[in-house]
């Protein structure tokens, strides 16, 4: 029982190692009148199906949900990674958007980035 008192901070600590999920880069491209193209770059050090990156959003800058994108697989071998979404429809008013990652452990957390609309 001991050993097992041992072991446990270790396995959450291992569990944690994955960390929260970082936006490291977003390209934002006009497609159309007041719709756009988002390629974005994350990086999380997933470990498999019980701790990986499993979606992306975009918001506005006061968090309206204006798309999302799910991951529905861990990307263990491929660091950074990155996935697009078309078809986002922004409304003229919005000058800039948010994007953050979420995964399957920590929810929302680490680095987010704010991107200019391109007109």
């Amino acid at each position: 029982m001991k050993c097992l008192f041992l072991l446990l901070p270790i396995l959450v600590a291992q569990l944690a190692w994955a960390g929260e999920v970082d936006v490291i880069e977003v390209d934002a491209t006009r497609t159309g009148v007041g719709e756009y193209r988002f390629d974005v770059t994350l990086r999380h050090s997933d470990k498999g199906w019980d701790h990986y990156a499993d979606r992306w959003e975009i918001l506005t800058s006061d968090n309206t949900m204006l798309a999302t994108r799910t991951l529905y697989h861990p990307h263990v071998e491929e660091q950074p990674f990155t996935r697009s979404l078309g078809n986002v429809r922004i409304p003229a008013e919005v000058i800039t958007v948010k994007i953050r990652g979420h995964d399957s452990v920590h929810g929302y957390g680490g680095k987010e980035m704010t991107v200019k609309i391109p007109q």
